[in-house]
């Protein structure tokens, strides 16, 4: 199984969080992405998963 990349082409990289306003990866798991196995890209699609709602939620909390 090869797991596909969750780039959306939306590559800025934030200064403040140090991830990709895009899809939410550090520039070392960007890096990394070809290099690793389905299991790495599992723990970092669940990391990308986790930024994700706690930027929903805090969006939320901003209402």
């Amino acid at each position: 199984m090869t797991i596909p990349s969750p780039c959306i082409n939306v590559c800025r990289m934030d200064g403040a969080s140090g991830l990709c306003s895009g899809c939410q990866r550090t520039l070392d798991e960007i890096a990394r992405w070809s290099r690793t196995d389905d299991v790495e890209r599992l723990r970092i699609l669940a990391a990308v998963a986790a930024r994700r709602a706690a930027r929903a939620a805090r969006a939320e909390v901003a209402r």
